[in-house]
Order: C-alpha cells, then sequence, then structure tokens
C-alpha cells in the first residue's frame, strides 16, 4: 500500500510555484528627495511644535491688562516693522535693525579673528612644554571668569575710543577658551605623530601645519565655538555703555524709551544672529577635521 502510495506521488504533476510579485522600485532621485524631506521633518517639525508651544504660552500668560510685559501678538503690532523692514536708513541714528546687526558683526570679526589666530599660536606654543603650562594655567583659569564689562574701563583708558576698546572686550573675552582648548590638544597629540615627524626631519613650520593642526583640530574647534559665543556676548554688553549704533546700543536706548517690544525683537535679532555663528564655526570644524569635530 505505501509503494502505490509513493508512485502515485511520485506521478502526480508537480504543483506550480507560488509567484511572488515585485512592485517596482521609485526612480533614484525620487527615494532621494524622499529621504531628505524626511530628514528635513525630523529637523525642522520638533523645534516648530516647540515654538508654536511656546507662544502660545506667551500670548496666554501675558494678555491680561495688568501685565508687565507685552504678548506676541503686541509685540508684533508694535514691532513688526523691525522685522519686516531691517535694512531702512532714515537718518543717523535711525536705522533698521539688519545694519545695526552688521555694525556689531563687524567688530565681533576683529576682535574674535585676532583672538582666533594669538589663541591657536598661543596655545599650540604653550601646549609643547608641560611647564609652560603649569606656569600659565592659573593665570588664564584667573583671566578668563572676568566678565566682558569688566574689562571695559581699562579698554577705554587705553585706547581713548569707544571702537577699539569694543573690539578689544571681544578679543580678551574670547581668547583664553581658545587657548586653553588649543594647549589640551596639542598636548594630546599621539606620541607615534611625533615620532613620524622626527623621521621625516619636519622643522617646526612643517610640524605645525601637517602634525600639530590636524590632529589638534576638534580641540581646537571646540575653543573656536566656545570663542564665537563669548564674543557675541561680549559685543553685545559693551556697546550698551559705549554707544554707536550697534545693536546693544540699540536695546539700551530702547529701555531708556520704554520700548519693551523693540527689545524682545532685538533679542530675537541676537539669539539668531549666535545660533548662525555658533552653527558656521560648527560647519568649518567638521569639514576641516573632516567630521572628528563636535557639531
Amino acid at each position: 500500500m505505501s509503494a502505490v502510495v509513493k508512485l502515485k506521488t511520485q506521478g502526480a504533476p508537480a504543483a506550480p510555484a507560488a509567484t511572488v510579485a515585485h512592485l517596482p522600485l521609485a526612480p533614484a532621485p525620487f527615494r532621494r528627495a524622499a529621504r531628505i524631506a524626511r530628514d528635513l521633518t525630523a529637523r525642522v517639525l520638533p523645534p516648530l511644535v516647540t515654538l508654536v508651544l511656546l507662544l502660545v504660552v506667551w500670548q496666554v500668560a501675558f494678555s491680561g491688562g495688568t501685565s508687565a510685559l507685552p504678548a506676541p501678538s503686541v509685540v508684533w503690532a508694535e514691532s513688526a516693522d523691525l522685522l519686516l523692514h531691517p535694512f531702512y536708513v532714515h537718518g543717523t541714528q535711525d536705522i533698521g535693525l539688519g545694519w545695526r546687526v552688521l555694525t556689531s558683526l563687524e567688530r565681533v570679526a576683529y576682535g574674535y579673528g585676532l583672538a582666533a589666530v594669538v589663541g591657536v599660536l598661543v596655545g599650540a606654543v604653550l601646549g609643547q612644554s608641560v611647564w609652560m603650562m603649569r606656569g600659565f594655567d592659573p593665570l588664564f583659569q584667573v583671566l578668563r571668569t572676568v566678565p566682558p564689562l569688566a574689562w571695559l574701563p581699562i579698554s577705554l583708558a587705553a585706547f581713548m575710543d569707544s571702537r577699539p576698546s569694543a573690539i578689544f572686550v571681544i578679543f580678551i573675552t574670547a581668547i583664553w577658551p581658545i587657548i586653553i582648548n588649543t594647549a589640551a590638544g596639542v598636548r594630546n597629540i599621539p606620541q607615534d605623530y611625533r615620532n613620524v615627524a622626527r623621521v621625516l626631519r619636519l622643522n617646526q613650520v612643517e610640524f605645525f601645519v601637517r602634525i600639530m593642526v590636524p590632529a589638534a583640530a576638534p580641540y581646537i574647534f571646540s575653543g573656536l565655538r566656545i570663542g564665537v559665543g563669548l564674543s557675541w556676548l561680549a559685543i553685545v554688553a559693551a556697546e550698551m555703555l559705549t554707544g554707536g549704533v550697534g545693536i546693544g546700543f540699540f536695546i539700551w536706548d530702547a529701555w531708556n524709551s520704554s520700548r519693551l517690544s523693540d527689545i524682545i525683537v532685538a533679542l530675537l535679532y541676537i539669539g539668531m544672529i549666535g545660533f548662525v555663528l555658533d552653527r558656521l564655526v560648527a560647519l568649518i570644524g567638521r569639514v576641516v577635521t573632516r567630521g572628528t569635530a563636535e557639531g
């Protein structure tokens, strides 16, 4: 009986194999566009939702007639022109916030650029000597804790002019984290790199350019990111006392005129510019270090 069943099973025609339907894949450009859209949504949607929620809470909390601070609707009604027309010019002092921000950024460029060059060079020299770093590190730690405005009277007495005084305040505020981080990066260069430099008989300039800067770049750009943030903070504080047409003096003048809505708009400008400066230095760091620097 079993043999008959076996023969019947062998002689039976094989069942057709199940076919799986393959859907056509989307073209590569569409897949790439979909991936970019998903990435943008993941990056943009959470902060956008958070911003909307904060505005709603702000509006509800300060909508009463007895509120000391203006609600977002009041800020828009009173100071929308500062946002919509940032580059108008109606006189020496009556200019848009865009021009004021550019004036402040020019001072930051001078002070921060000088601090970056001097800080990296000094940090590179100090980082190669343990004894020099031990001697100077306590001094750096003391000076870096001095608030920016505390340097302003000294700079005004030395330069007798508000513009170089503000630049000096930016320089002296931003240079310390750059020096400290650069020195730390140089100290952490692997000994194998130094041995390679000796084998290749690199001079000091070649060692600095080809070995030291690439190896210490993540540390250097960490210091540069901290320095650019401190520079932007320092110029806003310094301009409140030195005057001129910068964003800091605009805030002080608006306070004296009881224009709280203008102050809030100026704070928005300050925060956005500070964020852009930090992202810009971080982007340069990722390009230079090929992604090893923190983003």
